[in-house]
């Protein structure tokens, strides 16, 4: 790592993957059915609470052992995320994704999204601190908090109604596109034979723990929260689509 973190921040990337893993935990459970049988519930939250736990542990320990560092090509890093991103593509499509996309209110499933604006304080200080390159802190081309602020300008737009599909799909689409803009660039900025940025440090310290948290923890909470609005938005088109087609019961058949 080309410097020392300092203790605040490394407690901080802790607590915040700590809490967006409490969090998944948490919506897994609220998103049943109201009359959903308490041990079904509770088989839910249990499955959801072990798979974060593992999630979390691996990813932490393998980061612990070395096993990140770059050299090797692929970098084992990006083929990891790799991985992680077809495991959230299934989540998203299976019985998961349905049970958090369907059952939370969009409301929650946008305004989720705001977690992203203490991810780049925590990107600012990193930089500050010799971490980081600065593309990939909001010093430079990192644009990534603005998905946050405009998820927390939505909430009550959706919450009352007055938000419609396609603003919401609008807004989806952009957050989607800066994550993986920031995420394209830190990339670039790592030590890989094709690297573009090549000012200050090199992007090592997602082969550290606890930042190695940041690609898997933080930046696969983001993309899944993308993919369940999209699928929540894919449903409710479907749903409007029928219901427009379906001939009233009251209307008189010819």
């Amino acid at each position: 790592m080309p410097a020392q973190p300092s203790t605040l921040l490394t407690l901080s990337f802790i607590a915040l993957a700590l809490a967006l893993g409490a969090g998944f935990v948490a919506a897994v459970r609220a998103a049943g059915p109201a009359d959903e049988p308490p041990h079904v519930r509770a088989r839910w939250t249990l499955g959801a609470a072990a798979a974060t736990l593992a999630w979390l542990a691996l990813t932490g320990a393998l980061a612990q052992a070395g096993l990140f560092a770059f050299g090797a090509m692929p970098p084992p890093l990006l083929a990891l995320m790799g991985g992680v991103f077809i495991a959230l593509t299934a989540l998203t499509v299976g019985p998961v994704g349905r049970r958090l996309a369907l059952g939370l209110p969009m409301a929650a499933l946008v305004g989720f999204q705001a977690f992203r604006i203490l991810v780049e304080l925590l990107l600012h200080r990193a930089h500050v601190e010799g971490l980081i390159p600065i593309q990939m802190s909001y010093l430079g081309y990192n644009f990534d908090v603005l998905s946050g602020l405009t998820a927390l300008i939505l909430i009550p737009l959706i919450a009352s109604g007055r938000a419609p599909r396609w603003l919401i799909g609008a807004w989806n689409a952009l957050g989607l596109a800066l994550l993986l803009t920031i995420v394209t660039i830190s990339i670039l900025s790592a030590p890989v034979p094709f690297r573009a940025f090549h000012e200050g440090p090199a992007n090592v310290f997602v082969t550290f723990f606890p930042f190695v948290w940041l690609p898997t923890v933080l930046v696969a909470a983001a993309l899944l929260g993308h993919m369940l609005v999209l699928r929540r938005l894919l449903h409710d088109r479907r749903a409007h689509a029928h219901r427009a087609l379906t001939p009233s019961l009251a209307e008189p058949r010819a």
